[in-house]
């Protein structure tokens, strides 16, 4: 736990996942909210409402959750606040949220159908039990405010809300204007690269470009003047004048990596996705066909490649001048 100045406190919770402690953010107001509520484990619970002890309050003070994103990590324990009746996030939580079944299986309906035509074998198809394992983690709940670009937070209206998609479809971050302060969930993290997660469209037929928009809200963040970044993960870091180049400079990297195989012969995503990740691929297959196609998504936005369907199979080759 860290009291970060009068009225922001930085409290961390352990979790499952690889991806280690995520933080939250308790916001003092003219209500007193929390940003983002960690995963539903029991060590998660004991760890937050420790540190709230440790503040002078109690889960029942808490009057507002505010979510930077849908994933499991930050919004798990969402049910634990008994006075917290406003529920604010990006609109599209709320299907995450209210657990929604239609939703789901139009989520794995999409994973089946378009890896299937990235190649991806029936023996490695993700199970729904995968899904269902995620969905475990997650709170349930009902949103009451949706927030939108340029608004301010509810209560808080010191912070302005950021639109930052690309690791989640409803990630969002939140600027304190005054001073450069910068909730950014899972979009700026320090330590690694937050990985541009493939998810079906909502209300749109054409599927997201997680990666295109990674990189276009990477690009908005250096102009906002940013001076102090409190993440989700990892430290907190004022050095964004150098991690948000770096971040764009590897992402090139890395795509050209994929143009380098591309130049040997045309081949399917998932032919890519095996040489790129040969110890992942099997185990991480989500992830590692997310990054796979993020790649490709850049390369063909660049013009430097295209895809054909060969049969009922994307196959991808480098653009001739």
């Amino acid at each position: 736990m860290k009291v970060l100045d009068k009225t922001i406190s930085q409290l961390t919770i352990p979790t499952p996942f690889a991806v280690g402690d995520v933080h939250m953010y308790l916001l003092k107001g003219d209500t007193l909210s929390l940003v983002d509520a960690g995963v539903k484990t029991k060590e998660g619970w004991e760890a937050l409402r420790i540190q709230l002890d440790e503040l002078g309050y109690k889960p029942n003070d808490v009057e507002q959750i505010i979510l930077t994103h849908h994933h499991p990590d930050h919004t798990g324990l969402i049910e634990f606040f008994p006075r917290a009746e406003a529920i604010a996030a990006h609109e599209n939580v709320d299907l995450w949220l209210k657990h929604d079944e239609a939703f789901l299986a139009r989520y794995e309906q999409f994973f089946e159908t378009f890896l299937k035509a990235c190649g991806v074998p029936e023996q490695l198809m993700p199970s729904s039990s995968e899904l269902q394992g995620t969905i475990e983690f997650t709170g349930k709940a009902q949103l009451t405010h949706k927030l939108e670009e340029g608004n301010r937070l509810p209560g808080h209206e010191d912070w302005r809300i950021i639109e930052t998609k690309g690791h989640a479809q409803t990630h969002l971050s939140f600027l304190r204007e005054s001073d450069g302060a910068f909730i950014g969930g899972d979009h700026l993290l320090h330590h690694i690269s937050p990985n541009p997660l493939l998810e079906p469209p909502v209300r749109d037929k054409e599927r997201p470009k997680p990666m295109l928009q990674y990189r276009a809200n990477l690009i908005k963040c250096r102009s906002l003047g940013i001076q102090t970044v409190y993440p989700g993960h990892g430290q907190i870091f004022s050095d964004t004048d150098r991690i948000i180049p770096l971040r764009l400079r590897r992402q090139e990297e890395r795509a050209n990596k994929v143009y380098q195989l591309l130049l040997t012969n045309r081949q399917t995503p998932f032919d890519l996705c095996k040489q790129i990740f040969p110890k992942q691929y099997e185990k991480q297959l989500s992830l590692t066909m997310s990054e796979t196609i993020g790649q490709l998504d850049y390369l063909e936005d660049e013009g430097l490649a295209r895809k054909r369907l060969q049969g009922d199979i994307y196959v991808y080759e480098v653009v001739n001048y």
